[in-house]
C-alpha cells in the first residue's frame, strides 16, 4: 500500500511516499481508508515534538475515515460499514489502516468521509473536555479558543448541545464566519476578547474557558473566569506552555483543569461508547455537524501540515487519501 511515511525528524519536510506492506487486522478493525484527518499532533510528531516518540521511519496520522475491510466479532462495525476510527498505533496517513474496535463508529449516513476523518478525536476530546473534566450545565456560558480550528469548530457544537452559551474567540476576521458557521452566539477576535467576555456578560466572567492555545491566551482567560470558573487546557498550540501562579485560584476561587482524553481511554476505555452515544443523538438533531476546511490530495500531507503550522487552517484539514 502506499502511505506518508515520516523517515526524519524534520517537520512535514520529513515526509516521503512510500511503498510498505498493509497492516495485519489482529483483533482491531482493518479499514481501507478513504480520508485521514490531519491534526496538531502530527505536526509536533514530525519534529519530535509530541510526548509519544515512535522510533524512525513511521507513519503519522491516527484519525481517519473509510469503510471497513474486516472487524472481529462483537465490534460495533462490519465489513463494508462506512466508518470512522482513531488509531493509538499511528498508521492513519495510509492507504490501509487499523484501528481497536472500541475507537471504530458508523458514519451518520448524511457526513461525507471528508467529514468524519476529523470526528473521533476533535469531537470525542471537546465532549471529554467540557462534560467529565469541566461538568458544563446548561444555561452557563462557554468561552471556545481556536474556536475556527478542528478541536475549537467541535467545542463551539459540544456546548451547543449541552445548553451553555458559546462566545468564540478567533484570530482574525476571516474565521470569524466558519465560527458563526459551527454554532457560536457571539465570535469575538483575539485581540480584545477580554473586553468582549466582560461586555456579552455584564462583567461577570465566563464560566467555562475551553483553551487548546496556551501562552497569553492562558494568562488572559484566568482573567475573565466567572466565580468558579474552569479554565481547560487542552494543549498548546501557540508553541508556549504557560504556568500559573496558585493564588490567582485560590483568591478568585477558579480551577486549572487538565484535559488529556487519549491518556483517559487508556484507564477508562467504556468512556467512548457513552460519549459516541451522546454525540450520534446531537448529530440527529443536527447540533453536531462536522466543519471541513481545505482538502489536500493525499501527496501533498506536508503542505496540509504546514497549513496547520502557519494557523492558517479552518475548521479541519483533511486529507483524501482515494476516491470514495
Amino acid at each position: 500500500m502506499r502511505a506518508l511515511q515520516l523517515q526524519r525528524l524534520a517537520g512535514p519536510e520529513g515526509l516521503v511516499m512510500v511503498d510498505v506492506p498493509e497492516p495485519e487486522a489482529g483483533d482491531g478493525v482493518l479499514i481501507d481508508v478513504v480520508a485521514a484527518g490531519v491534526s496538531f499532533p502530527d505536526l509536533l510528531l514530525t519534529r519530535g515534538q509530541y510526548q509519544m516518540k515512535p522510533e524512525l521511519p513511521f507513519v503519522p496520522g491516527v484519525e481517519v475515515a473509510g469503510v471497513v475491510r474486516s472487524a472481529p466479532a462483537g465490534a460495533r462495525v462490519k465489513a463494508g460499514d462506512r466508518v470512522m476510527g482513531f488509531s493509538f498505533t499511528l498508521g492513519g496517513f495510509a492507504q490501509v489502516c487499523v484501528v481497536p474496535p472500541e475507537l471504530a463508529f458508523p458514519i451518520p449516513e448524511a457526513w461525507s468521509f471528508e467529514q468524519a476523518a476529523g470526528v473521533v478525536m476533535n469531537y470525542h476530546t471537546a465532549h471529554f473536555a467540557l462534560h467529565r473534566r469541566g461538568q458544563v450545565r446548561q444555561g452557563e456560558t462557554v468561552l471556545v479558543h481556536g474556536a475556527a480550528g478542528g478541536v475549537g469548530t467541535a467545542a463551539v457544537q459540544v456546548a451547543k448541545g449541552a445548553g451553555a452559551r458559546v462566545l468564540a474567540v478567533v484570530s482574525d476576521a476571516r474565521k470569524v464566519e466558519v465560527a458563526k458557521r459551527a454554532g457560536a452566539d457571539s465570535v469575538l477576535l483575539l485581540k480584545d476578547f477580554q473586553a468582549g467576555v466582560r461586555e456579552a456578560t455584564d462583567g461577570r466572567g465566563a464560566d467555562v474557558v475551553l483553551d487548546p492555545v496556551g501562552g497569553d491566551v492562558f494568562d488572559k482567560s484566568l482573567k475573565v473566569l466567572a466565580p468558579e470558573g474552569r479554565l481547560l487546557v487542552v494543549g498548546f498550540a501557540s508553541g508556549q506552555i504557560p504556568s500559573v501562579a496558585v493564588n490567582r485560584l485560590l483568591l478568585r476561587n477558579v480551577t486549572v483543569v487538565g484535559v488529556a482524553w487519549g491518556a483517559f481511554l487508556m484507564q477508562a476505555p467504556e468512556l467512548t461508547g457513552a460519549i459516541a452515544k451522546d454525540l450520534e443523538a446531537l448529530a440527529a438533531r443536527g447540533i453536531v455537524n462536522p466543519v471541513v476546511g481545505r482538502v489536500f490530495p493525499f501527496e501533498e500531507g506536508a503542505q496540509a501540515l504546514r497549513e496547520l503550522e502557519s494557523r492558517q487552517a479552518v475548521g479541519k484539514v483533511v486529507l483524501k487519501v482515494k476516491a470514495g
